[in-house]
């Protein structure tokens, strides 16, 4: 049996980072190189995908559980507050944000979603930036609604009554 110390339980559900809200359905142990390792196996929604993730590497890979309500409504505060202008080459910001995205706390998503509707305002956003604008959206919607336990339709018009507040 692995050593690992099982941090997440059956049934707990829990963000990836960059992929979005997951619920644990399982942990298997599998033979991997002839020792026994035990897998979270992670059923993520928005993809309709189940993934398999080494219990002794999810900390690693960043995964975690839904924020406190608290948190999230810090979240949903922080896009309705001023902020930095973003820089107006696209590659910096893009990078900028990617690496906000791929560092995936509630409030490094929320504080990409205000960035890139703010400047889609002023000028359409370049395709991959686009691309990236939804993907935070989406992961912010399901992280938020499943910490307030609200429906996603209601948790989008706050996010968007919010943003609007600019």
């Amino acid at each position: 049996m692995s050593r690992a110390s099982k941090k997440f339980q059956v049934d707990q559900r829990v963000v990836y980072p960059s992929q979005g809200v997951g619920i644990i359905k399982s942990i298997e142990e599998k033979s991997f190189k002839e020792n026994a390792v035990l897998y979270y196996v992670i059923y993520l929604e928005v993809s309709d995908m189940t993934i398999m993730v080494p219990v002794d590497k999810a900390t690693a890979l960043g995964i975690r559980p839904i924020v406190a309500k608290d948190e999230a409504l810090k979240a949903l505060e922080l896009i309705s507050e001023d902020y930095e202008p973003v820089p107006s080459d696209w590659k910096v910001r893009y990078q900028t944000n990617v690496d906000l995205l791929k560092k995936g706390s509630v409030m490094d998503i929320a504080t990409i979603v205000r960035s890139l509707y703010h400047r889609s305002k002023v000028k359409e956003l370049p395709i991959q930036e686009r691309k990236l604008y939804d993907t935070a959206l989406k992961l912010l919607e399901d992280e938020v609604s499943c910490s307030l336990r609200k429906p996603k339709e209601e948790v989008e018009n706050m996010i968007f009554a919010r943003l609007e507040e600019r």
